[in-house]
């Protein structure tokens, strides 16, 4: 892993795990997603609000490790106010970005932060859980 990659996970992981975008349960909202990992522990409620085919607002709470929770965090931060098409298309990216087989884009730093989980196969479920729900929901909602 390069030093640039080593800085951004750092700096991004810790920032989005101690100060997470929309943390907080929303139980009124219109869908909510599991997200849980049995074999890590990790398990994350996601709130969502589609108005007229894009996301209006998206919210998570739950508990997990910091990859997890940093993750879902930046996945949150990136989907509200998109439409159903732009967030899937977002969500395949970051896929790419992760994946073993992916190349790292200079498009979204915080994407790219998540690079690294290549370099530990034991987290990229870890950083890949949230948002593998989400895009099965849009897929189902599409």
């Amino acid at each position: 892993m390069n030093d640039k990659l080593k800085q951004l996970y750092k700096t991004v992981i810790l920032k989005h795990n101690n100060a997470p975008f929309h943390y907080e349960k929303k139980e009124g909202a219109a869908h909510q997603l599991e997200a849980y990992n049995p074999l890590c522990g990790d398990r994350f409620n996601l709130f969502v609000e589609l108005k007229e085919g894009i996301i209006e607002s998206i919210h998570f709470h739950g508990y997990g490790c910091a990859i997890s929770k940093a993750s879902t965090s930046v996945l949150v931060k990136n989907l509200e106010g998109k439409t159903m098409k732009q967030a899937l298309a977002l969500c395949d990216k970051f896929q790419q970005v992760v994946s073993p087989d992916g190349t790292v884009t200079n498009e979204l730093e915080e994407f790219e932060a998540f690079a690294a989980a290549k370099d530990f196969p034991g987290r990229l479920t870890c950083a890949t859980l949230s948002w593998e729900v989400v895009q099965s929901f849009l897929v189902e909602k599409d």
